[in-house]
């Protein structure tokens, strides 16, 4: 197995042996993912990791990471004899990304694997999505929750039908943060080798020739304007998919690559060996270069805002077109072995998050749930309250034989009879005062109010109900008024 596995990375990949195989550095690449991807998977439950997987794992990433143990930097140094004298000569020693980079990669790896092996006992389990059918026929309550319906392959987490208990919970949320913590160091070291590799003359060649025809019209007109900023610039964008996200990333790298490029204008030299425009001076072509340079360096530094901004706002993008064309145009063993090791960390990584994010899901639905079966009871309780406190008030209202009765918004103060003078229009016998309407409008509310509610069978009580009513108001009113010309409008 080993032996087969060190003749395919010396053959690059080439088993016909005609040496028309992958680098070095790409097999080597290729090596430790494909070793990753047979190991781990997508890790689609949290439990420990298999005694042979895990001895598998450690075997051949040690042998494949031993390779940059190989890997050195010759650098000066002074040789002093025993004599006094010294002479200069070159030593040997650890390339630095290296020797920086690759033990804090190691102790990544063996905190993820001690983070699988806490999950051996737990108070969560998982189903198949096939055997959900048959808990719901046997009215199992504890039902299935999962977040991601797209990834119908991954099971289904399930816990207690009161959900875990607070010291498991305490535990989750821990393994989380240190997950958290191992993902963004993996994270880091990744984008910290890809930024160092060289990129490939492929991407030179495909890139256009400026930097509007690389983000489009619009695009070019927001990041140009003055009011530009990282969020404005986002907002305008279709972000509704995973592929116009990484769309949308390879165009601002492409960007800022033609920005950042340095070449002198073709038209400045052209103009400069003109004769025609002779009187223009150099100096003035060399400001006007300057210029150029500086409002590209403006905007490449405004697209790389954009940028940071995009994959803080999607930290699970997938690589974009610049890093796979570094990563398969790579002719450095020492960065393919650092950019390939941090890449399944991060991904192993992720996917741990993930699992965890799952069963706490999992556990604030199962709590939400229960907390919501205890409000029909509470809902019930409160309705019976109001129907006996209903009861009483109808058997309160019918002790006066009116029932309940609309109170109008009106003063308790009866507006004083209006006088009667020669030429005025109140000459009728039936004269009528302010309390008068007040009644007649009351009268006409009650009426309304219970016809509507009673019917057509109940109209003849209303209408004596109307009688005593407004013979007791008028009464009651008239009673209470008190004017001086009272006794001239109604003469003895």
């Amino acid at each position: 197995m080993m032996q087969e596995k060190y003749a395919k990375l010396l053959l690059g990949e080439d088993m016909s042996g005609g040496g028309k195989g992958v680098s070095s550095a790409l097999a080597i690449s290729n090596a430790i993912t494909n070793l990753s991807a047979s190991v781990f998977g997508e890790i689609w439950k949290l439990e420990p990791l298999s005694q042979k997987r895990k001895a598998m794992w450690k075997r051949e990433i040690d042998w494949l990471v031993s390779i940059a143990d190989h890997i050195i930097d010759l650098v000066p140094s002074i040789q002093t004899f025993a004599d006094g004298s010294s002479v200069e000569i070159m030593v040997s020693r650890p390339r630095r990304d290296l020797q920086l980079n690759l033990p804090a990669l190691r102790k990544l790896d063996t905190m993820l694997l001690e983070c699988l092996d806490n999950f051996s006992e737990v108070e969560f389990w998982y189903v198949e999505r096939g055997s959900i059918e048959n808990d719901t026929r046997n009215n199992d309550l504890r039902t299935p929750l999962h977040r991601h319906e797209d990834k119908w392959w991954l099971p289904s987490v399930k816990v207690p039908s009161n959900g875990i208990s607070e010291h498991e919970r305490k535990r989750l949320q821990n393994q989380r943060d240190c997950i958290s913590q191992v993902l963004k160091a993996a994270m880091a070291i990744n984008s910290q080798i890809l930024s160092e590799m060289e990129v490939p003359d492929v991407y030179w060649k495909t890139l256009p020739k400026n930097g509007k025809a690389s983000l489009g019209e619009m695009m070019h007109k927001n990041i140009t304007s003055d009011s530009f900023t990282p969020e404005a610039f986002l907002g305008v964008c279709d972000l509704s998919s995973e592929h116009k996200i990484v769309e949308l990333a390879d165009q601002i790298e492409a960007a800022i690559h033609v920005w950042r490029r340095s070449q002198p204008s073709k038209d400045s030299s052209k103009s400069s060996r003109d004769p025609k425009k002779a009187s223009k001076s150099s100096w003035d072509i060399v400001k006007e270069f300057v210029s150029d340079a500086e409002r590209r360096d403006f905007l490449a530094e405004r697209a790389e805002e954009v940028l940071i901004r995009l994959r803080q706002k999607f930290p699970g993008l997938r690589q974009s077109l610049l890093d796979m064309t570094k990563i398969q145009h790579n002719k450095d063993v020492g960065q393919s072995i650092l950019e390939s090791y941090s890449r399944v960390m991060e991904s192993l990584a992720s996917s741990i998050l993930s699992r965890i994010d799952d069963v706490i899901f999992a556990d604030d639905m199962t709590k939400h749930a229960l907390a919501l079966s205890h409000r029909p009871l509470q809902r019930s309780i409160t309705s019976s309250q109001k129907r006996v406190y209903s009861m009483n008030y109808s058997a309160f209202s019918s002790s006066y034989g009116t029932g309940p009765r609309k109170t109008p918004n009106t003063s308790p103060i009866v507006s004083p009879r209006q006088r009667k003078t020669t030429n005025s229009p109140l000459k009728s016998d039936q004269n009528q005062v302010l309390s008068d309407y007040i009644c007649f409008s009351y009268e006409v509310d009650y009426i309304s109010a219970h016809s509507g509610i009673h019917g057509s069978k109940k109209q003849s009580v209303g209408h004596q109900n109307k009688g005593i009513l407004s013979s007791r108001s008028m009464n009651s009113i008239r009673s209470q008024s008190v004017h001086p010309v009272q006794d001239e409008l109604h003469p003895n």
